[in-house]
């Protein structure tokens, strides 16, 4: 893969039976590809043993070309090396071309330029660190842009950097294979728990007593609320719901309420293989007749005559990961009507009764969302989670979490959106400018920005509260301004999938291509807006709770 080629010596490699093309000085052998490119073999033949990057800058994206090098990528353009590792090197620096600034005297909206004057190295500038990625404004938190930021320290940067690294590696290059396919491959759940990703998912510190791997660029001790924020959202740049809630969606708030209140025997059977990554975990609440309505759940569990299982029937549905799962952490009812009979079992997919079935959903097709049926299901009573009929708060100190991921998840996806469009409205030309110069593109980026940028200030100041808290505290105090950022970020997610889709225009209506992550994205948005509370509940829940706080605290209202 490190041999080196003239352009001449690829010019010769022409036709359908031996085709080669460049693209960024790398030379590609297409021949085996032409009949399984999407456009069809005609447009590689037309740029046959040419240079062919404009060509495919103008189609594609970097995660298109990181997907198909290994494969196809057999050299390149000048010195060459026998060294393997010089085509995977050109992998990860490979750039989309920024078009030049149009210069079309009819560009309404020029602005001013910095002078180029110096005022200072800037190798001295200590900035100068914080600077990452492609530093499109708006596309990442502002902290990777030279922003300084009381919240992160160097153990987040290295975090950051070795979580992105995997994700646009192993991850984002085959998001859409794996939706279309509707499932993952199960190596990459368990490469979560081998790199220690799945311990740090808690939302509780990591749990070394019980954690098999650590994360290699922070340690154990290290880990904070904020190292959880940058994992999730750097996983969330994939851009697929699916991929991340097949890796964290089950896990990350099924697994939180066992660790918290399950019996310390049956923790130390289960979890070290679950944190692990070789054994799943999903939260069993929502009913066919029921979500957001806990209180009201009917999946009952009877005490059996000898008093050592609990007898459990009932249903569960859209239940992520349930068809994964090997553990079902339950909301049963063992006592009268309301929040007050609920309690939580620890249900095995190993005991007779427990059934599930895959559900065909709008969207987060990757991630198994699953129909669950518990038939005359006997659960050793050594499995309760917490205390028979005290269920209720075990579910109720496990919603901040789940609602925080969440957010985590909407806020990025909404600059996932806004970035695609970004990018394309800079390639994308009509009426001789680019879509960029158009004033009406320029303003509805910006209209996406400001919201992406507020709603993640909000997060980071709800996340840093909640590390200065115990759990109780936490739960009363941020529980409506959690709920509140939840509908927040779930329409601004939303606001900016249909910004994007219209910037994109028919490519973003088509699956595959240019347009995936948007087109995808689209169809995920109500994934988002209603499972850990719809929209309207949360925004009653928001003034109701901090009502409630405000009295709490002494407000005559």
């Amino acid at each position: 893969m490190g041999k080196a080629f003239t352009t001449d010596e690829v010019a010769k490699h022409n036709n359908e039976k031996d085709l080669y093309i460049i693209v960024d000085d790398g030379v590609y052998d297409m021949t085996s590809f032409l009949d399984s490119h999407p456009g069809g073999k005609k447009i590689l033949v037309r740029v046959a043993g040419q240079d062919a990057s404009k060509q495919f800058w103008k189609y594609h994206n970097k995660a298109i070309l990181k997907k198909y090098q290994p494969k196809l990528q057999i050299g390149q353009i000048g010195s060459g090396s026998d060294d393997s590792s010089s085509a995977s090197a050109s992998a990860v620096t490979a750039k989309e071309p920024t078009p030049a600034p149009s210069t079309d005297a009819t560009t309404a909206n020029a602005v001013a330029q910095p002078s180029g004057q110096a005022h200072g190295s800037v190798a001295d500038n200590i900035a100068e660190k914080s600077f990452y990625g492609d530093l499109i404004p708006y596309a990442d938190p502002s902290w990777y842009q030279g922003w300084a930021s009381p919240y992160y320290k160097e153990s987040h940067i290295r975090l950051r950097e070795e979580v992105r690294e995997w994700v646009d590696e192993a991850i984002m290059p085959y998001c859409h294979e794996w939706d279309e396919a509707k499932e993952m491959p199960e190596d990459i759940y368990r490469q979560m728990g081998e790199r220690g990703y799945l311990a740090g998912a808690l939302g509780m510190g990591f749990p070394k007593e019980y954690a098999k791997h650590t994360v290699k660029s922070v340690s154990p001790e290290e880990w904070d609320h904020f190292h959880e924020l940058v994992l999730t959202d750097e996983l969330s740049r994939c851009g697929s719901g699916g991929a991340v809630w097949n890796l964290l969606g089950g896990y990350g708030i099924g697994l939180p309420p066992f660790m918290r209140f399950g019996k310390e025997e049956v923790k130390k059977r289960v979890a070290p293989d679950v944190i692990a990554g070789k054994k799943r975990f999903c939260l069993a609440i929502t009913e066919p007749d029921g979500g957001s309505d806990v209180a009201n759940i009917t999946t009952t569990a009877k005490l059996s005559e000898d008093g050592k299982h609990y007898i459990v029937n009932g249903e569960k549905k859209w239940i992520t990961n349930g068809i994964y799962a090997d553990y079902f952490t339950t909301a049963v009812r063992t006592g009268g009507p309301g929040m007050n009979g609920i309690s939580v079992l620890l249900i095995e997919k190993t005991m007779p009764g427990v059934s599930t079935r895959k559900m065909p959903c709008m969207g987060v097709w990757a991630s198994g969302t699953t129909y669950v049926t518990f038939e005359d299901v006997k659960v050793p009573v050594e499995n309760l989670i917490g205390k028979e009929n005290k269920g209720f708060k075990v579910i109720m100190t496990n919603f901040n979490h789940e609602r925080i991921g969440i957010i985590i998840q909407a806020n990025r996806f909404a600059r996932v959106c806004y970035e695609e469009a970004y990018k394309f409205a800079l390639k994308r030309k009509t009426f001789g400018v680019r879509l960029f110069d158009h004033p009406v593109i320029n303003m509805k980026l910006a209209q996406m920005g400001r919201q992406i940028e507020a709603a993640h200030a909000h997060l980071e100041n709800i996340i840093y509260q909640s590390s200065q808290m115990d759990e109780t505290e936490a739960m009363l105090m941020l529980g409506g301004a959690i709920a509140g950022l939840k509908a927040q970020s779930t329409l601004m997610f939303e606001y900016c999938a249909r910004e994007a889709a219209q910037i994109f225009g028919g490519l973003s209506y088509t699956r595959g291509g240019q347009g995936e992550k948007v087109e995808r994205l689209y169809r995920e948005v109500r994934a988002y807006a209603i499972p850990g509370g719809s929209e309207e509940i949360m925004l009653m829940l928001s003034i109701k709770q901090g009502h409630k706080v405000a009295q709490a605290l002494g407000a005559k209202i």
